[in-house]
């Protein structure tokens, strides 16, 4: 009695299934990576583009300038801007001038009477200095050239204001022609300099925001009065100084009782000027710009400094010509976010590939279980085959048939997830087809010699391919 050739264990089939189940774990796995990553870098890229640290140069801690900056920090802050701002005090606006010039500040702020850095541009006019010709009541002064006869008290918060005087009239440095004009005494009021055997004429520079609010025209006006002078040369004078403005100032602005002036006076003026280094980014310009005009109600100092915040000049011939991103803003001509960033997004685009590139590399050489080859499963057909020898029943073969079934069915369902490679499919095709073919011919053999005992003797031949 022939005993049966046990078949062994269906262990491939589970096997192939925990190796599935794996490759799917570790996709899902580095999928989610994946997506971590890029919004990880998505939200770094946005951090990086939008925020900014600028230098803000400014002058005395206490002055204008370094106030104006102050609050402008605040904004910011305040707005969730991506700006920040590094406040840099120096002992004057000069030497603050003289900082932004040797590009260590993004940010300064001058007036047009001061040497202009070349790559300064404007970001928007902070205040306006007007200039106010006062002569005694009653004493009007016609022309500049009658102004120059006289002993001048310039009224103003700097010594700049005097040479700013002096460069207005012409006057020259000769002792003589200096000495008629100097700087008045503090807290100096109109009625004092103006007395009997003082100065002939006042010439006061002061920002518009505080002559409206100042009381002192109108108490003047009534303890003695004064003449408040228009300066009819004043479209020349703002030709042969470039900086120079033309003012207006509208009849009862400085006093309403009595009315000063009486109707409308044309004098020249100054600006202020918050400018940025012309290397500013557009991007990063208009949204300081953005941020200003939207908040000028919180921008203005107690004084009055700032509190009528304008637009800089987008003429090509202005005196400081308009950042390039103030001027977008100004007239609604932001670029969108595809606009500005897109070459910015194909270089992204290229980033995130690469990073998936890698990420599939990863997966595919180095974490993911690798696909088994279709030829390594001819093994598992050959060694049916062998087994066939030692066959001597129906029912054993049926059992070598069913398991040939198994793997070519394991083969099918491994190239369907990948678990299997298409290297030496061939291989494993004719090895089955061999194999199928013996199990036939053997099966044949078996049912000829039922009921005999003799030794059943199989030829095996090859079939050429």
């Amino acid at each position: 009695m022939r005993a049966e050739i046990p078949t062994p264990p269906a262990a491939r089939p589970h096997s192939r299934s925990r190796v599935v189940k794996s490759n799917r774990r570790q996709m899902l796995l580095f999928a989610a990576l994946t997506v971590i990553l890029t919004i990880a870098t998505v939200w770094g890229s946005r951090i990086w583009l939008n925020s900014e640290t600028l230098t803000f140069a400014v002058g005395d801690a206490s002055g204008p300038e370094a106030r104006f900056a102050a609050k402008l920090a605040t904004v910011l802050k305040a707005t969730n801007s991506r700006l920040h701002l590094k406040i840099v005090a120096n002992p004057d606006g000069a030497k603050a001038l003289a900082q932004f010039d040797r590009k260590q500040a993004d940010l300064a702020v001058l007036r047009t009477d001061a040497k202009v850095p070349p790559r300064a541009r404007a970001i928007a006019i902070l205040e306006r200095d007007v200039v106010l010709l006062i002569s005694p009541a009653g004493k009007k002064i016609k022309s500049l050239a009658e102004l120059k006869k006289k002993k001048i008290a310039v009224v103003a918060d700097a010594d700049s204001g005097a040479a700013f005087v002096r460069g207005l009239l012409d006057i020259s440095d000769d002792p003589a022609a200096a000495s008629r004009l100097q700087m008045a005494p503090p807290n100096s009021g109109f009625d004092k300099l103006l007395a009997s055997g003082g100065y002939g004429a006042v010439i006061a520079i002061a920002p518009a925001s505080r002559m409206l609010r100042d009381k002192s025209f109108e108490q003047n006006a009534r303890r003695g009065g004064f003449t408040l002078n228009a300066i009819g040369e004043s479209k020349a004078l703002v030709r042969r100084h470039p900086g120079t403005t033309e003012e207006t100032l509208s009849a009862g602005v400085l006093s309403s009782t009595p009315a000063i002036p009486q109707e409308d006076l044309e004098t020249v003026g100054l600006q202020w000027l918050l400018v940025a280094q012309s290397r500013l980014s557009t991007a990063i310009a208009g949204n300081l710009a953005r941020a200003i005009y939207e908040n000028k109600g919180e921008l203005a100092l107690e004084n009055g400094f700032a509190s009528r915040i304008e637009p800089a000049s987008t003429d090509k011939d202005a005196f400081i010509v308009a950042h390039q991103g103030a001027a977008d803003y100004l007239n609604d001509d932001t670029k969108s976010f595809i606009d500005r960033y897109s070459d910015l997004a194909y270089l992204g685009a290229g980033v995130l590939s690469i990073i998936g590139s890698l990420f599939i590399a990863l997966y595919t050489k180095v974490t993911r279980i690798a696909p088994e080859k279709a030829s390594e499963l001819a093994t598992a057909i050959l060694d049916i085959g062998e087994r066939m020898e030692h066959a001597t029943s129906m029912e054993a073969l049926d059992a070598l048939q069913d398991e040939l079934e198994t793997v070519l069915r394991g083969a099918v369902i491994g190239l369907r997830d990948g678990t299997i490679s298409t290297d030496g499919l061939d291989t494993f095709k004719l090895g089955y087809e061999f194999v199928r073919d013996e199990l036939g011919m053997r099966r044949e053999s078996l049912k000829r010699h039922t009921g005999h005992d003799d030794k059943v003797v199989i030829v095996k031949t090859a079939q050429s391919a």
